[in-house]
């Protein structure tokens, strides 16, 4: 007698391309690559996330990324006043300022770092969030047709609204991967869509747009070898598939989707000995937000003397982990 299945599950496919710890790893795209950029970083791989603050749409992915290649040196002119804080139609807010020289130190010293991480970077994951672009309309009074990262709060009536088409978005990528592989010719690129649903554009219109993005990077991904699709949005959309997944807002993944995609990201691209690696360094992590109530107490001495132990011993065997602020702590709190 046959089983009765009641879900569908994705299982994840060996990446030819592992991510180890010696490894660098660039993520840019929608906030749901932040997600994954912060869970790496808390297991202390070597990581830089969106130099340009979160991007949703494609054109302001590949503009990002272009500035960093070219390691563009954005000038008060590349900027504009509203509501009494300087921004950067290329950028999140996050690299506003209230004036030019604190909007311009923030966004210049980013371009920077990434231009010099980007060059040496053996992988590189590329979130993409949504079709719909927006561009700067008459009203605006700025240049007009400017796709924009971030609205900054602007009058809606700034701004006007269309969906890529497949071959447009097709050729920008293409275009996009030549000038990252000219300029890092050992870069490995993963690319994914967001499980996140833009329900500002409507359900209808978030699918149309979903459609555009995964059939254009498939149609990349075969033109290439070194280049591949992480199914996040598959494993959201029909692995789990129920509401219980997401937040309330029913528009983003909740902690335990979050959790599900991670495990099979790790599960596609890490080999049993970083995750073994990784499961240590997640003891740590979690050791240092350790609250003892007695700090003087013999068994909280001998956690710590314990955790040094095991925090030396692992850097005996892989002295490239970045764990000198994790011993420095533990010795520091030895004796108090």
């Amino acid at each position: 007698m046959s089983q009765l299945k009641f879900k569908l599950t994705l299982a994840a496919k060996k990446s030819a391309y592992p991510m180890g710890y010696r490894d660098k790893s660039l993520l840019i795209g929608s906030c749901f690559s932040e997600n994954i950029g912060s869970k790496l970083s808390s297991h202390l791989f070597q990581v830089l996330e969106n130099p340009h603050g979160i991007l949703f749409n494609p054109i302001s992915v590949a503009h990002s990324l272009i500035d960093c290649i070219q390691n563009k040196t954005y000038q008060e002119a590349d900027l504009f006043l509203l509501n009494d804080v300087w921004n950067s139609w290329n950028h999140h807010s996050r690299f506003s300022g209230i004036t030019p020289k604190e909007a311009l130190g923030k966004i210049n010293d980013s371009i920077d770092q990434a231009h010099a991480f980007l060059k040496t970077a053996d992988h590189m994951v590329i979130t993409l969030g949504s079709a719909w672009v927006y561009q700067l309309n008459n009203e605006s009074n700025f240049t007009v047709g400017q796709v924009v990262a971030n609205n900054h709060k602007a009058p809606a009536h700034w701004f006007n609204k269309r969906l890529m088409q497949p071959i447009e978005l097709i050729t920008l990528l293409k275009n996009l991967v030549h000038q990252l592989l000219a300029f890092n010719p050992h870069l490995h690129i993963v690319f994914t869509i967001s499980p996140v649903r833009h329900l500002r554009e409507g359900l209808v219109e978030n699918n149309r747009s979903k459609a555009v993005l995964i059939h254009a990077v498939h149609e990349l991904i075969d033109m290439h070898d070194n280049i591949e699709y992480f199914p996040s949005y598959e494993y959201i959309m029909d692995d789990l598939r129920d509401y219980r997944f997401y937040s309330e807002d029913m528009v983003h993944p909740n902690y335990a989707a979050s959790n599900y995609v991670w495990e099979k990201l790790v599960e596609t691209y890490m080999n049993e000995e970083t995750q073994t690696i990784m499961k240590q360094v997640a003891a740590l992590q979690l050791a240092m937000q350790h609250k003892p109530f007695f700090t003087g107490s013999s068994q909280h001495q001998a956690f710590l003397q314990n955790c040094v132990t095991k925090t030396e011993h692992l850097l005996n065997l892989y002295p490239y982990l970045a764990l000198n602020d994790q011993l420095q702590f533990f010795n520091q709190q030895i004796g108090k």
